[in-house]
């Protein structure tokens, strides 16, 4: 706590794809236990390096089916014109009932489910430093095809227009550095 205020009990970061979330979420991970990160679902395949239950959890379109139909899901949505993402619900409760601050890492239909669903949420905008940027880190990644690489960008133009929606903007030039400025904000409530 900072000023004796309260921090934000549930932050949701958010960006264009190829920003960083992942990387910052990483990072906050391993240097910042305190914070409780969702694990969102969904029905893509892994990258390499990813593990089960720590970066995803990994699910076939049956499975996301049940979780979506029955509600477990806070919010979930197609992204990139295929696999499909969602937040386990009970998770973040149980988080949220200890008191903890916590932590969502999700696109842009995702935010505004959550808007929907909790209004009272701290909402970070995670941006790059330039468009050129965005575009060297996404084509540097190597995991997409040239089509899917397309797909993104232009999914990426229509995500950066939503800057203001959001309560608050991070730069994301380097990993440690966003990072670092967005627990600062969670900390400040």
């Amino acid at each position: 706590m900072v000023s004796g205020r309260q921090p934000h009990r549930l932050t949701v970061l958010a960006g264009p794809t190829a920003v960083g979330k992942g990387a910052v979420s990483t990072y906050l991970r391993d240097h910042h236990p305190e914070i409780w990160i969702s694990v969102s679902a969904t029905t893509r395949a892994a990258r390499p390096g990813e593990v089960d239950g720590v970066h995803y959890w990994f699910v076939d379109d049956d499975r996301f089916d049940q979780l979506a139909e029955s509600g477990d899901l806070l919010e979930w949505a197609v992204v990139h014109g295929g696999a499909r993402y969602g937040t386990p619900r009970r998770p973040l409760e149980q988080a949220l009932a200890d008191g903890r601050a916590a932590l969502l890492e999700i696109d842009l239909q995702g935010a505004r489910q959550v808007r929907q669903a909790m209004p009272n949420a701290f909402f970070v905008f995670l941006k790059p430093p330039s468009w050129e940027e965005l575009v060297r880190r996404l084509v540097g990644r190597g995991t997409e095809s040239d089509a899917q690489r397309a797909r993104r960008l232009q999914t990426a133009a229509a995500e950066l227009a939503a800057e203001p929606e959001f309560d608050v903007s991070v730069v994301n030039t380097e990993v440690p550095v966003a990072a670092e400025e967005l627990v600062r904000l969670i900390r400040q409530g």
